[in-house]
């Protein structure tokens, strides 16, 4: 395993593996690294030559100060996990400066309108951070393939826009959503909750999956008025917003329709620790 700080350095490195035909992949991450992080590690080992993992908590996709400050850094602890998984990983661990260029401010996106829906309605620049940092990433290690977890689903489908509207030259590739022995969706948050909390939160998870038994009989609107009940009555958990949308546009589903794919969303509060999920409907 090799690590690198430097961007230059490590575009360097990354040529001259270029040259001799290899493939790179890239899993873009901001460390406190869990099983979900793992799995795209190894989807992308199996897939490529040569895995570059990113360690970096990009601060322009806060738009909380406080949660930047809150946010878990293990980085001793990530190294070590990700040197016991093959020697031909690559880890770029730069600094904010290093990425920025002593300019930390995101550029602005158009994403046709993904980028206003559930996350965008909540997070204030947010995906314009998003799209700043993976873009960056995107032009100093030039992968074949990109990796990320669907559980950030309206995430990844910015970046397949941004690819498509960028026309950047990768592959980007959607993992399924790693979950705890109780559900819950796995997350460098969880770290922050206690273990009762932690528990609690699987009332997620299977809130979801009867919802999306409800929906398959229920409307869309009465099925989010079942879950916003749910939550209502949990005392641990506040629910933020709960919203079934089409796949592609991300758009809210009045009237369903054959032959379109459905994905159930919710952002819930543990204490001041928010927690994304989702679940597809069909």
């Amino acid at each position: 395993m090799q690590i690198f700080n430097q961007k230059e350095a490590l575009t360097q490195f990354l040529q001259k593996e270029k040259k001799e035909h290899k493939t790179i992949g890239l899993v873009p991450t901001m460390g406190a690294l869990h099983k979900g992080h793992l799995s795209l590690v190894h989807n992308a080992l199996n897939q490529n030559d040569i895995v570059v993992v990113s360690i970096f908590v990009n601060p322009t996709q806060f738009d909380n100060k406080t949660d930047l400050e809150k946010y878990p850094k293990t980085m001793e602890k990530d190294l070590k996990i990700l040197e016991d998984l093959s020697h031909n990983l690559v880890v770029f661990t730069p600094n904010a400066h290093e990425i920025y260029d002593n300019n930390i401010a995101s550029e602005k996106f158009d994403f046709d309108g993904l980028e206003h829906e559930m996350e965008g309605k909540f997070r204030t620049g947010h995906f314009d951070g998003v799209g700043t940092i993976v873009k960056k990433l995107f032009s100093i290690v030039m992968p074949d393939n990109a990796y990320f977890g669907e559980k950030d689903f309206q995430q990844l489908q910015i970046i397949k826009k941004m690819v498509q509207k960028h026309r950047i030259p990768v592959n980007v590739i959607g993992c399924p959503i790693s979950r705890e022995a109780n559900g819950l969706a796995m997350s460098s948050r969880n770290e922050r909750l206690s273990a009762e909390l932690r528990e609690e939160a699987s009332f997620i998870y299977k809130t979801i999956t009867a919802a999306k038994n409800k929906f398959g009989t229920e409307s869309a609107e009465d099925t989010v008025k079942w879950i916003e009940g749910m939550f209502s009555n949990n005392p641990s958990l506040s629910l933020e917003y709960a919203e079934i949308a089409d796949e592609n546009t991300l758009k809210p589903v009045k009237t369903k329709e054959e032959n379109k794919h459905y994905r159930l969303f919710v952002a819930v509060y543990a204490n001041d620790i928010r927690l994304i999920d989702n679940v597809a409907l069909n």
